[in-house]
């Protein structure tokens, strides 16, 4: 008979985790779940995540971040003919990746760069390039570059995966069964962060690296927005050009209640994971979660999930939140500004009246809302 993982209890019908690991300390939390298999699942899934979280603090000391490595790439290699177009994608890639250490970097990390540039209509082959200058950088990195302690700025060159020329990965919005499929397989962390980038059309880095110094209350209308530095984050306007706005962050009922239940977690970071940010939802619990998402549909409704629904990413949180404001007659221009997107606006100059619009349209997307559309998405069969 297996033996059963330690570190489990149960508290009104559901497990909760509460473990000591060697040399990492000790991880507490719900599984919201009343199933001892499938809390023993996610118990795992915390370990694992709090030994990738230890290692990533031990690389973090002596790992440069990507900005560091471009810009020494560039200085090194300025005699070359096309250094000047190694610099333009370079420049691209910076807001997506600049500010992450050299080990966090992967093909996830490079997705909302590569799906904001083929939304703005960039052919598949020019984004490989920009992907394989970033390679480039990290096998100098690794084979070249040496800290003052002889040891190689990366370790291990992830592998970087290139776009099919042909054909590339549309966005997947999900639909209101698919979320709830997956609500119910993620951890109580990842649900919230999830719920909360589902209900803002926030990036995943806008989620994980959230800030309470950033929050702004609105007493006029009880509640709180969210107002995010110029200089955080890639975004871009439709035209490719990066957005040097500041980001405005309207939260709707979900979102709202969302942040309540953050609120006294941590000083600093809204969604605190092991004593500081996350560096990605998209790691370890996430993928997970999303492969028993899918066997659930399956069961469910006797047929294989979709298969971009199996590989969800992170990013189709925000463009559900786009896709259901659409659904649900907001205008574009509004959506634009729910989204992040620049407009020509200044957003820390909104009135009270206009926040108030806003949020009024954000929750034209809730469950709670009686105007709710059902978002029906017109795929093809795979």
């Amino acid at each position: 008979m297996a033996q059963k993982i330690t570190g489990l209890y149960q508290k009104d019908g559901i497990w909760h985790i509460d473990k000591q690991i060697k040399g990492i300390g000790r991880i507490r939390g719900s599984t919201g779940t009343n199933s001892r298999k499938t809390a023993e699942t996610r118990l795992q899934e915390a370990i694992d995540e709090a030994r990738a979280a230890a290692v990533s603090k031990k690389e973090a000391i002596r790992s440069p971040v990507f900005r560091e490595a471009a810009t020494r790439y560039l200085k090194e290699y300025a005699h070359q003919r096309s250094i000047w177009l190694s610099a333009t994608y370079l420049k691209q890639v910076d807001p997506y990746i600049g500010g992450l250490q050299l080990h966090e970097i992967d093909s996830e990390a490079l997705e909302p760069y590569v799906e904001d540039r083929l939304e703005a209509g960039i052919k598949a082959r020019t984004v490989n390039i920009a992907l394989q200058r970033v390679v480039r950088v990290l096998n100098l990195c690794q084979r070249k570059w040496r800290t003052a302690e002889k040891r190689p700025w990366l370790n291990a060159v992830p592998l970087i995966e290139m776009l099919d020329e042909r054909t590339s990965r549309k966005p997947y919005p999900i639909s209101w069964d698919e979320e709830d499929l997956l609500m119910g397989e993620l951890p109580l962390y990842l649900k919230r962060m999830a719920l909360y980038t589902t209900n803002t059309g926030c990036r995943e880095q806008e989620v994980c690296k959230l800030r309470w110094e950033w929050e702004i209350h609105v007493p006029e209308l009880r509640t709180s927005v969210f107002l995010l530095p110029a200089d955080f984050g890639g975004r871009f306007d439709d035209s490719g050009v990066k957005n040097r706005e500041e980001r405005l962050v309207v939260l709707n009922d979900v979102a709202s209640e969302v942040i309540r239940l953050q609120r006294g977690l941590d000083k600093e970071w809204v969604f605190p994971f092991e004593g500081g940010p996350m560096s990605r939802m998209n790691a370890t619990a996430w993928r997970s979660a999303r492969k028993r998402a899918a066997s659930a549909w399956e069961k469910k409704y006797g047929k294989p999930a979709h298969p971009d629904f199996a590989r969800l990413r992170v990013h189709d949180l925000k463009h559900t939140f786009g896709r259901r404001l659409r659904a649900a007659d907001v205008s574009h221009e509004d959506r634009q500004v729910l989204l992040g997107h620049t407009n020509g606006s200044v957003t820390s100059h909104y009135s009270a009246a206009e926040l108030g619009k806003l949020i009024e349209l954000a929750n034209r997307i809730t469950r709670t809302n009686d105007h709710t559309p059902t978002l029906t998405v017109l795929r093809r069969q795979q």
